[in-house]
């Protein structure tokens, strides 16, 4: 199950920019730790559900997960041996852009320690420099 977004205003969109620190998601909402991002760039459906499904089977069915990234944005590629011209490529899979600060992953009812060793699995399946965050009680 790859997650795509179920219907968009546009099927293709151009590259953008990702410069600047994140906007949202900066801080842990729902559990008690969770994996920040340290550098930008953008972050595959197919990592998340790689990400998802080693945090999950760590867990043998104990504590709660949540993914607070959503990949939303098209990258689109040309078949190979084509020459150039003749237009923009089909979409080929959808990405999550992300900027330092943003919070990936979150989990809760699970000790330090299990929290830890489980969201650095996950971390190594993304191709992004991550840190281990605890939350912190905000006013």
């Amino acid at each position: 199950m790859t997650l795509m977004p179920k219907k968009s205003k546009f099927r293709k969109c151009r590259k953008g920019h990702l410069t600047g620190l994140s906007k949202g998601g900066t801080f842990i909402d729902f559990g008690e730790y969770g994996i920040q991002v340290i550098e930008r760039g953008y972050i595959t459906a197919q990592q998340i559900e790689a990400c998802r499904v080693a945090i999950t089977r760590f867990f043998s069915r104990r504590g709660k997960v949540w993914i607070r990234i959503f990949p939303h944005k098209p990258v689109t590629k040309k078949p190979a041996e084509t020459r150039m011209g003749k237009g923009k490529g089909s979409v080929d899979h959808y990405v999550a852009p992300v900027k330092p600060g943003r919070v990936l992953f979150e989990v809760g009812n699970v000790p330090r320690e299990l929290a830890q060793d489980a969201l650095r699995r996950a971390a190594a399946k993304l191709g992004l420099k991550t840190r281990f965050v605890e939350r912190i009680e905000r006013v």
